[in-house]
């Protein structure tokens, strides 16, 4: 896509702006041969799944954002919003899946669910309305697949953040980012059940090298950007 006089990928449209098609490309090329690298060699592939609303076009490709959010064109005659079912879900992680062991017949997956709610809709609706039904969506589509697939699991950060006994505490003043706070809980007792004991310990339990270590992962993680900051960003 032509971007502010460069061009962005479509399918990674935040990562860089390049001088021309070429260059886009050869850092393309470069970008699949990591993930090549990574599906190869992985033991456990982990995944959080975070939307349902995506956009096509009319040549099959699914992008992050819509065509004209940050890059591109917007044709209403190829391109279609997509709200994904949760047969779509569980078919196309299905497929993903059986990539994956094809590859590397070893490799195990652990499913999430990203409790942060969505920034907007393309839908009729109100975000809230389309936040729970994306949400229900991927929960049940990642349980569907947990007990449908023997090297599937289900690790429940979604629950860990969201449930009512948190009393939100876990999501920052916007009522959106996950706080530092809510990312390490979550990170600690994924150590604790699938990591070895060193890696599990709390916080408080670690010395202060080691915690203050932690803390700056923990703000890394929350600082990653997001393809959907876009949509709230002023439009041009």
């Amino acid at each position: 896509w032509e971007h502010e006089g460069g061009y962005v990928d479509p399918f990674r449209p935040q990562v860089a702006r390049f001088e021309s098609p070429e260059e886009l490309a050869a850092d393309r090329a470069q970008h699949l041969k990591a993930v090549r690298t990574m599906v190869e060699t992985l033991s456990v592939f982990v995944f959080t799944l975070g939307l349902t609303e995506a956009w096509g076009d009319g040549d099959g490709a699914v992008y992050p954002l819509a065509p004209g959010v940050a890059g591109g064109t917007y044709d209403p005659s190829r391109h279609r919003f997509h709200h994904f079912s949760v047969d779509d879900v569980v078919s196309d992680m299905r497929a993903a899946i059986a990539l994956i062991r094809e590859k590397n017949p070893e490799a195990k997956v652990v499913l999430t669910v990203s409790p942060v709610p969505l920034m907007a809709t393309a839908l009729d609706r109100h975000v809230l309305v389309s936040t729970t039904h994306s949400k229900a969506v991927l929960r049940v589509a990642a349980q569907t697949l947990a007990d449908t697939l023997p090297v599937v699991d289900y690790f429940p950060s979604y629950e860990i953040v969201t449930a009512p006994h948190t009393r939100g505490r876990y999501f920052g003043p916007d009522a959106r980012a996950v706080t530092e706070d809510g990312v390490s809980h979550v990170m600690a007792l994924f150590l604790r059940h699938y990591g070895d004991r060193e890696a599990a310990m709390p916080v408080a339990d670690t010395p202060r090298t080691s915690a203050r270590q932690h803390k700056a992962a923990m703000e890394k993680i929350v600082d990653v950007l997001c393809e959907e900051e876009m949509l709230d960003q002023p439009r041009r």
